[in-house]
């Protein structure tokens, strides 16, 4: 592991391989930014983190995102170590919010990422095994779906496990039985946070979603703040639309910080990692 001096701020850059490696394919070398916690003694818990359609970098100061590093800065504190994955400069892409730009088989692979990074972290000595959860934005948490669901697209019809203690997914793309299929379930606790404004993945298709796991057994809690948009907890992001990412069907994405819903998401967030993953 070598340690990072750029103005990334991550403590450390990895490299690991996907799970992605099918009929034949090599699997993706991917880059990983590693976040110790400030305090707590070795083994400590993780904390995974899947970007949004964006990427894991901004394309005007080129550091990580505010909001990753925001959330990685209050994990660590709590003695939490995150590992952010970047699924996107490995396949050449920085971003597809826009449906020009969109790649399918790159948000596809994106669960096998998630347990790439799982099966690394598992290898560490630093690392509590057995106490490693899952988060993720929009795109990002669309893969969380697709990582955690019992027909899992990430996980090895082999794997030995421990799996992912726990799962959140913040306006996950997705989150709809078209997508997920009808019987979509998990047996991973999660955790699903959306805006009821939100235009850009709606809130009601993936209520709908969470309530039919629900019905099934599955250890789903869902909650949907009223007023609030997509990327309610990005701090300080104003609230504007973004036309370069309208939708096939027309639809002009809104984003912007909510205070009232970010504060309660980390409220949320943080009993739920209590409850799952701190016991």
């Amino acid at each position: 592991m070598a340690t990072l001096s750029v103005a990334a701020a991550a403590q450390e850059r990895v490299r690991f391989p996907s799970l992605d490696g099918k009929n034949g394919e090599q699997p993706t070398e991917l880059d990983g930014y590693l976040f110790r916690p400030e305090r707590g003694d070795d083994p400590f818990p993780m904390v995974i983190f899947q970007h949004g359609c964006g990427g894991l970098f901004s394309t005007t100061t080129h550091r990580i995102t505010s909001r990753e590093r925001d959330w990685a800065d209050r994990f660590n504190s709590r003695g939490i170590g995150v590992l952010m994955v970047d699924s996107f400069t490995p396949r050449g892409s920085t971003g597809m919010c826009s449906h020009s730009s969109f790649k399918e088989w790159i948000y596809l692979r994106r669960p096998a990422d998630a347990y790439g990074a799982l099966v690394y972290l598992q290898k560490q000595p630093f690392v509590a095994r057995d106490r490693i959860a899952l988060m993720g934005w929009s795109n990002g948490g669309g893969s969380v779906l697709y990582a955690v669901g019992r027909r899992s697209l990430g996980r090895p019809a082999d794997f030995g496990g421990p799996d992912f203690q726990a799962a959140i997914a913040f306006y996950p793309g997705s989150c709809s039985e078209k997508r997920l299929g009808a019987d979509w379930s998990t047996s991973i606790p999660l955790l699903i946070l959306v805006g009821e404004a939100d235009v850009w993945t709606p809130a009601e298709p993936c209520r709908q979603v969470a309530e039919q796991a629900v019905a099934r057994g599955a250890p789903v809690e869902f909650h949907a703040y009223p007023g609030a948009y997509h990327d309610f907890d990005w701090p300080g992001m104003k609230r504007h639309e973004v036309p370069a990412f309208t939708t096939r069907d027309g639809v002009v994405p809104i984003e912007g910080e909510d205070p009232a819903a970010r504060a309660d998401a980390i409220r949320r967030v943080d009993a739920f990692l209590a409850d799952h993953l701190l016991h």
